[in-house]
């Protein structure tokens, strides 16, 4: 996706200004060619034009512009870059792996359970997914208070990027007609990938007889959540923040498996631009979900760009613990 948040700074961190969501598939068939298409490239570039007009029209002052997995692998990537400065007038940086887990858990950490010893957040992305370990006791015994200034430097015990995301996984094993050979052929393909972290940072021992739950701010999750919460069009306030049972992901994830594409068109959480990819993230999440069992995830639709927003506002002081400046500036 190409998303854009606009934000000023408020007494409760911070208050949405304008928001833009874009399906633009960047990272189509890089696995294959190693490259950027062209076709990609210009659905992107499109999509970012309409970004460069909201921010010349709100007139922004303080911006972060970031890319992640397709323009790291891609060998044309740095050329897109300097193809998008020259035609938009955005300066984007392309993001290192764990930076994205920072902002990923500075973005979601307000809906962080307080009370539990470990949560595992994840997100999954098109080209690629991040899995991030937390151990908040180390960060109570830091001195931790306010887990919506949670630092993730103070209780990031692991992380991983793994170069899988839901549109490489369903180009490689197909994602308009899944059968359940295909999707367990997914869950198994998930799981090799997943197995040097868990075997690296003995994660399953972690967590055992542990409070745990799961934190996913990724579009597979809120689009599950939509469709348990059986939701008439997808209602963000509704999904962000709701509490699933692992019984209820799988259930949903194998009902989805028993539809036909047109029938996963014809749902008002998923959708045509959809449809294709969300039987691959539900592969992804059903092996997560096999390697650390876990009882409760709660889902997050918001992320990155909120970890960069607050981390902007942190750096211009106007979003951090304690007694808050007035809000001076728009982002």
């Amino acid at each position: 996706n190409c998303r854009l948040l606009l934000a000023r700074p408020s007494r409760r961190g911070f208050r949405v200004v304008d928001a833009f969501s874009r399906i633009i598939r960047l990272g189509e068939g890089v696995v294959q060619s190693g490259r950027l298409s062209d076709e990609a490239m210009r659905r992107t570039i499109d999509a970012l034009k309409v970004c460069a007009t909201k921010l010349e029209r709100a007139r922004v002052r303080r911006a972060r512009f970031v890319a992640t997995e397709a323009c790291r692998v891609a060998a044309n990537g740095s050329e897109f870059i300097a193809d998008v400065r020259e035609k938009t007038g955005i300066d984007i940086e392309v993001l290192t792996p764990e930076m994205e887990a920072r902002l990923a858990v500075s973005g979601s950490a307000a809906l962080i359970d307080p009370t539990c010893d470990y949560v595992l957040v994840f997100d999954i992305g098109g080209g690629s997914s991040e899995l991030i370990l937390l151990d908040l006791k180390r960060w109570r015994r830091r001195g931790g208070r306010s887990i919506d200034r949670l630092d993730a430097q103070n209780c990031m015990v692991a992380w991983t990027s793994l170069p899988l995301g839901v549109v490489t996984l369903a180009e490689r094993f197909g994602g308009r007609h899944v059968t359940p050979d295909d999707f367990e052929a997914m869950v198994d393909h998930t799981m090799d990938m997943l197995r040097p972290f868990e075997s690296e940072h003995t994660i399953a021992k972690k967590l055992d007889g542990q409070r745990v739950h799961m934190l996913g701010t990724s579009g597979t999750v809120t689009t599950v959540a939509g469709v348990q919460l059986k939701l008439p069009r997808y209602d963000r306030n509704r999904v962000d923040g709701c509490w699933l049972k692992s019984e209820d992901v799988r259930t949903v994830s194998y009902d989805l498996l028993c539809r036909s594409y047109e029938q996963l068109v014809a749902e008002p959480c998923i959708g045509r631009d959809r449809a294709d990819l969300v039987l691959a993230g539900c592969s992804i999440l059903e092996a997560v979900l096999r390697m650390w069992p876990c009882e409760r995830l709660r889902v997050a639709d918001r992320g990155l760009r909120e970890g960069i927003l607050t981390t902007l506002m942190s750096e211009d002081g106007v979003f951090r613990q304690g007694r808050r400046r007035r809000p001076r500036r728009q982002r």
